[in-house]
């Protein structure tokens, strides 16, 4: 196979940037070089000018919701997988939470299938958890499979987990990470009827951190925390999103920690001002909360208390976003505009380009332990990505590529620009051309 060289690059990796290159051969990178191209490279390669732009190693989502099998109108594998390839993302973690639910081994498995036929990118699935599928759950190979997933609240209707027993023997006895979805359902049940009570079916989104509360997080993720510690369980709470919780994680590198956590790109970018611009349509479980909680997640990130960016990307319709407050779902899509979003924030010098790609692309691989991705390294998949950090350009339906048409950034301009992505040494993306041939691989986990 012809090799790629790609060089004048900003590469960003581990803490540092140089300016320099790459050498990828097959599925791998065979050779990372700083300055100028090597005389003594093959020159019958194929040269790719970075022109200077920032190469990143490819981000890994460890929580997304592409809808398929069963709710295939709002997403799917194969359109949000590209979604992803267009926004810099290279790997994924996809929720159980379909029709049917992924909560036996037969049903993960046919995920796996579908999407070894139509994914553009890298995939993971997650098993699902209930008080009634243990012997399942216990089945999992964790080389094979991201982790177990347990919905402490009820956000996605019957998979809530709150039989106490059933807990124990998962947080005992799970053979992978569990990662937790946590809000209380006492708590959030008490404060729907509070509103209700005031307001009627008609309830102001503006109220919806007030039902989905930061008490009914922390309650929530103590728990979690307890369990975790009890059992020496390897626990990921998933989109932390309130000043609350912060005191239950520990800063320190994410390989040094059994209990990490999770922020999400729309808990950094919005707050609940946001609701009278926005309505339903950044409704999010957990909701996003106050400026304060928005900026005690902020410094948590910077001190490593906080491990992962994530996205929840979890797509709807906008006729379905667009009803009232108990009947429009929570989630919106993200996934394509996760890298850029981040890189605004290095424009704004909220977070450096570094830290950007440790949180997204180095701490997501150490965390799962994912088989050779998340760096540039010599011997790792070529999961690349090339950012131009000064090309201005606007969210708009025309760039949307999401299966539901519609982004919460629409009408934001971005300062920087995902350019070209690389799935396992291939060019999938380039400057809006998706490659719709090439597939991604199944990741696997170093047990």
């Amino acid at each position: 196979m012809k090799k790629t060289i790609i060089h004048n690059a900003v590469i960003i990796n581990e803490g540092k940037r140089f300016r320099g290159g790459v050498v990828i051969e097959g599925e791998f990178i065979s050779k990372i070089f700083e300055g100028e191209l090597p005389e003594t490279i093959d020159q019958s390669a194929n040269l790719i000018d970075a022109e200077e732009r920032y190469l990143i190693p490819g981000a890994i989502d460890d929580q997304v919701h592409f809808r398929e099998p069963g709710l295939t109108h709002k997403g799917d594998i194969a359109t949000e997988s590209m979604a992803a390839l267009a926004g810099g993302v290279t790997s994924y973690m996809e929720m159980p939470n379909t029709n049917p639910q992924t909560t036996t081994q037969i049903e993960l498995e046919k995920k796996y299938a579908r999407a070894a036929e139509v994914s553009a990118v890298n995939y993971s699935f997650y098993m699902g958890a209930t008080n009634s599928n243990l012997d399942e759950v216990l089945k999992t190979d964790p080389s094979k499979v991201c982790g177990i997933k347990v919905f402490m609240g009820s956000s996605t209707g019957n998979m809530l987990v709150d039989d106490k027993a059933t807990l124990a023997e998962i947080f005992k006895n799970a053979p992978t990470l569990v990662a937790t979805h946590c809000e209380d359902e006492a708590i959030i049940k008490k404060n729907i009827e509070i509103y209700r009570q005031k307001y009627g079916e008609i309830v102001p989104i503006s109220r919806h951190p007030k039902i989905r509360s930061a008490e009914a997080c922390y309650k929530s993720s103590s728990q979690a925390v307890e369990l975790a510690s009890k059992y020496d369980t390897r626990l990921h709470v998933l989109h932390i999103s309130s000043a609350k919780e912060m005191a239950l994680f520990k800063a320190g590198p994410v390989s040094e920690k059994k209990i990490t956590a999770e922020v999400c790109v729309h808990h950094l970018w919005f707050d609940e001002r946001d609701y009278i611009d926005y309505g339903t349509r950044i409704k999010w479980n957990p909701a996003i909360k106050s400026v304060e909680d928005k900026e005690a997640l902020w410094e948590a990130l910077l001190a490593d208390k906080i491990d992962v960016i994530a996205t929840d990307h979890a797509p709807h319709t906008l006729d379905e976003k667009s009803h009232p407050y108990f009947k429009a779902p929570s989630g919106g899509p993200l996934v394509q505009h996760s890298v850029t979003a981040m890189f605004e924030f290095v424009h704004q010098e909220k977070i450096t380009a570094e830290r950007v790609v440790d949180k997204m692309c180095h701490a997501p691989a150490d965390l799962f332990r994912i088989d050779r991705r998340g760096y540039i390294r010599e011997g790792y998949y070529a999961d690349l990505v090339l950012v131009n950090p000064e090309k201005s350009w606007v969210v708009c339906p025309e760039n949307i590529i999401y299966k539901c048409g519609w982004s919460p950034f629409e009408g934001t301009t971005f300062h920087s620009q995902v350019s070209k992505t690389f799935i396992n040494g291939q060019l999938a993306y380039d400057r809006g051309h998706i490659e719709k041939d090439i597939r991604g691989k199944r990741l696997e986990f170093c047990y």
